[in-house]
């Protein structure tokens, strides 16, 4: 009979090999290729020694093409919970030196247990992407496995933050986990996601195209718009994701930790006053402003490659976490497009679900024109900004910069769509269209065309017309953005808004 002693180190034994995974030549490989194994990649994203695993013995029942005499440590995936930054945070890292990491039926059961552990303690859930896709000798008993996860992630969504990482290949049907998630983040040049592969395209369509243009991390957050971050290493992912999690709630129940910082709130900023060209068609960078305005001049940027014409931003304003929306006139002159429209609708909808206050910036000539984006459903698309923002009931601040014009004005957040608090500056122009295209149409007949023309374009380029009929609540110095918009968030704290009771909207998807 064994000692305890003994049946100690036979458990200490079992945990080492299942802790090499598939090996160290696997592991070697993998270092070849710049990625980190599983475990490495959780022991630099959670605080030191707070990783605790969780189901390192849970074993495939696959008895199929001489699977039972197959050893598949933790069944290629590894789980478990422990603190990042000092907060609570639940995650689980698919392990490529086991068996590709292909996901199984026990490999999924253990996805959906730590899924289900972070829902039930309200706590955000990481998944680390890693695999071949699903293990083809259990069949269906895979398949079944990305079912259950996705209903998972659909539970948790909105009420748990959820965050993706692509750290080698994503494929076929493990792609939709990540899609259903609130952020994705790549890795240049190592990860790429795509439902079907080059091989497949080349063999239906005669496309040839590589795995890295397809699905790469530059493609999907450039072109596609499908991955929020793209990371120039491992090592600059997890940074990244760090940052991130610091702007975010543990839940939707809570708020965004506050910040104490060194930066005044009552902070002016004169340069404000001259950084809007007297040309109102020349561009400058809204960016400039955001900056000026938020605490230490820091901004998170979310999709910050794809649709540049439209900002979405995490920030922070007095310490309090707040989402940024904004257009940039240094791209399409800030006009808003399908791309635009969906990067800020589903940003929105990020925010209200997790409690962080709306910002909005306005310089928006309006909707892009042409055959393109009326064919490509830029109706359809629009609406989902007018939704989101109508649908929103954390505290809404919005500032008109420069041009509000037509539909595009009352996307971007004005008074009836929920706007709390509406300030311009003096260099807003709100109107249902370009005062000088306006008075052509209106004064198109008569003779003192070009007089009428100027009067009107000093009388309606403005923003008091709006402040008149009470869409603006105050004009506003441009260096005293900072402090308006901060003292408005702290009058909006106590805010509360119902809907109507229902089951669910109907979202212009």
């Amino acid at each position: 009979m064994a000692t305890n002693q003994e049946k100690i180190d036979l458990l200490r034994q079992k945990l080492e090999k299942i802790e090499l995974g598939g090996g160290q030549k696997r592991i070697d490989q993998q270092h070849r290729k710049g990625k980190y194994t599983a475990r490495e990649r959780l022991n630099k994203l959670f605080d030191e020694g707070s990783f605790s695993e969780i189901g390192q013995f849970i074993h495939h029942r696959c008895t199929n093409f001489g699977m039972e005499k197959k050893e598949i440590p933790g069944d290629g995936v590894v789980i478990g919970y422990g603190t990042v930054n000092g907060r609570l945070v639940f995650a689980y890292a698919e392990d490529f030196t086991v068996e590709g990491g292909s996901l199984g039926e026990m490999h999924a059961h253990k996805i959906c247990q730590v899924q289900e552990m972070a829902l039930k303690m309200g706590a955000p859930i990481i998944g680390i992407n890693d695999s071949g896709g699903a293990r083809i000798q259990e069949g269906i008993d895979a398949l079944s496995g990305f079912g259950s996860i996705f209903m998972n992630n659909t539970k948790a969504s909105g009420v748990i933050p959820q965050i993706s990482v692509i750290m080698g290949p994503c494929a076929g049907g493990a792609v939709y986990s990540p899609a259903l998630t609130d952020f994705i983040f790549m890795v240049k040049n190592t990860s790429n996601m795509f439902i079907t592969g080059p091989a497949v395209i080349k063999s239906v369509t005669a496309e040839e195209v590589t795995a890295e243009e397809l699905g790469g991390a530059v493609t999907h957050s450039t072109v596609s718009g499908v991955t929020h971050f793209a990371c120039e290493n491992e090592d600059d992912c997890i940074a990244k994701i760090k940052a991130l999690l610091d702007f975010l709630p543990s839940n939707n129940m809570e708020e965004a930790p506050i910040v104490d910082g060194s930066d005044d709130p009552d902070r002016e900023d004169d340069s404000l006053n001259t950084i809007v060209p007297d040309n109102s068609n020349k561009p400058y960078d809204m960016l400039d402003i955001i900056r000026s305005c938020v605490d230490d001049g820091k901004v998170f940027q979310v999709l910050e490659n794809y649709a540049l014409n439209a900002i979405t931003c995490f920030a922070r304003m007095d310490g309090q976490t707040v989402g940024i929306i904004a257009n940039q006139p240094k791209f399409l002159a800030g006009c808003l497009d399908i791309n635009a429209s969906d990067k800020m609708a589903r940003f929105i909808r990020f925010c209200d679900a997790f409690n962080i206050p709306l910002v909005t910036l306005v310089d928006v000539p309006g909707f892009l024109p042409g055959t393109t984006q009326e064919f490509g459903g830029i109706i359809r698309h629009g609406a989902k900004m007018l939704y989101a923002y109508c649908e929103a009931t954390v505290p809404k601040v919005t500032v008109v910069i420069r041009k509000a014009y037509g539909g595009a004005y009352i996307a971007m957040c004005c008074r009836q769509l929920g706007a709390d608090a509406v300030f311009a500056w003096p260099t807003a122009e709100i109107a249902v269209m370009g005062a000088d295209g306006a008075a052509n149409i209106i004064f198109k007949h008569d003779e003192d065309k070009e007089e009428k023309k100027q009067e009107y374009i000093k009388e309606f380029q403005t923003p008091y017309k709006a402040a008149e009929h009470g869409y603006v609540d105050c004009v506003i110095e441009p260096k005293e953005t900072r402090p308006r918009i901060i003292n408005a968030l702290a009058m909006l704290y106590s805010k509360r808004e119902e809907r109507p009771s229902k089951k669910h909207g109907n979202m212009p998807l």
